[in-house]
């Protein structure tokens, strides 16, 4: 059977026989209804837990809204129009609404870039800026002692508004929500206090109550003040299947929910080898993002197997404390130590990494030196089938294959023994 997998703005196809074929991680399909735009705006007409955005903003405030940056799929540029619709409905005037992007800990845009991901109409409309971790306003320390710093801009507003896409998150539960303000536009030591929750075991993909990681984000959200937010799920084509709208608490619990519907994914036993990509660009820009497919991945793989990671990695590895954490590395066991002796940012995906190293080898097929990928104790590959060949060499040719096309979304769990859900 022939698999296409998505690589960068391409693909890489692989060869897997049928009869080592354990299955095809694919999303259910999604029920009928409104999709693209017409999601958002039936998503603005009805939000959950609040009036309607143009009864809650007031003519003369300073309204921010906070989005994603260019390592995320939310499509800013289709649901902005609709919103500064919404906006100027309530007398809002343009001269006094900002887009934000929430850049977190990676790098800066182009400006050519803040104007693709904005879109035309907002671009020209309203000031389209990126966050400034150095720029910071206090406004609060939550209950675990996590500094509440936020970038001046969106400490200044009047309103905010978060936008994002809902997808499993490794150890926040989902993305999505109260993640635009935290890490989304915090400052580096706030978002290394809130990440150092990772090494919890509650700290879990799929799981939101007795989450430290969300808990801490959701409050320190509530901190701030987040008037309103907007998320998607999206389908593998990247298309709108569902849009929430609301609260910030309540929409994102709704949008959770829709998601596990399409993405969480029950698998009959571990396979021997998985074949895993993150989906294509942008998901797999840099390694650091890649590696949220390949966290995925290890709940489908069993014991002393092999995960085969598909990720172009164009910009290297994407974050420059992960890239010394990795490089400075013995071995892989280093990075769990370190991280649980002094939690650092960037590090912990290092140790990430290096957890999933204990349970599976990994092999990288990626645009990335040779070299390079050897010194992070992964192996080296420029295509999947060659991977693909070198794990049936390893593992046996009767070895069962899990293909995860779009791993950065769908969840594997092993099915309950009496096959429910």
């Amino acid at each position: 059977m022939q698999i296409e997998l998505g690589f960068g703005d391409g693909l890489q196809r692989v060869e897997v026989p049928k009869r080592n074929l354990l299955g095809i991680l694919t999303p259910n399909s999604a029920p009928a209804g409104l999709r693209g735009e017409a999601a958002v705006a039936r998503a603005l007409e009805r939000p959950i837990g609040t009036p309607r955005l143009r009864e809650i903003v007031k003519p003369g405030e300073k309204v921010v809204v906070v989005t994603s940056d260019i390592t995320r799929p939310m499509p800013t540029a289709r649901v902005m129009p609709l919103l500064l619709d919404e906006l100027y409905q309530a007398g809002v005037q343009a001269a006094d609404i900002s887009l934000v992007f929430a850049l977190g800990s990676h790098r800066r845009h182009t400006q050519e870039e803040i104007a693709r991901l904005a879109g035309a109409r907002a671009y020209r409309e309203i000031r389209c800026v990126d966050a400034d971790a150095e720029d910071c306003v206090r406004m609060g320390i939550t209950a675990r002692g996590t500094p509440v710093d936020v970038t001046r801009i969106v400490a200044a507003a009047d309103r905010r508004i978060c936008l994002g896409n809902i997808e499993y998150h490794y150890f926040a539960g989902y993305s999505g929500g109260a993640k635009a303000i935290m890490p989304g536009v915090s400052s580096r030591a706030a978002i290394q206090m809130n990440h150092r929750h990772m090494v919890d075991a509650n700290a879990c993909v799929g799981k939101l109550d007795g989450n430290p990681i969300r808990e801490d984000i959701e409050e320190a959200a509530a901190l701030v003040g987040v008037d309103f937010i907007l998320n998607v799920v999206l389908g593998e084509d990247k298309e709108i299947l569902c849009a929430v709208a609301g609260d910030p608490i309540r929409a994102h619990r709704a949008g959770c929910a829709f998601l596990d519907t399409l993405y969480l994914k029950r698998i009959p036993r571990p396979a021997e080898i998985v074949l895993v990509s993150a989906g294509g660009f942008p998901k797999d820009i840099n390694l650091y993002q890649t590696q949220k497919a390949l966290e995925n991945a290890k709940h489908a793989v069993r014991q002393g197997g092999v995960i085969i990671l598909v990720g172009s990695c164009k910009e290297g590895l994407g974050e420059a404390n992960f890239q010394k954490w990795m490089l400075a590395a013995p071995n892989p066991q280093s990075l769990v130590e370190r991280v649980h002796n002094r939690f650092e940012l960037g590090g912990h995906k290092a140790a990430a990494i290096a957890m999933v190293l204990s349970r599976a080898e990994v092999y990288l097929v990626s645009e990335l030196d040779d070299s390079l990928v050897n010194a992070l104790f992964l192996q080296p590959y420029r295509h999947a089938q060659t991977a693909l060949d070198a794990a049936f060499e390893k593992m046996g040719r009767d070895a069962s294959v899990l293909v995860m096309p779009f791993g950065g979304s769908t969840l594997p769990g092993i099915a309950p023994p009496d096959g429910g859900n």
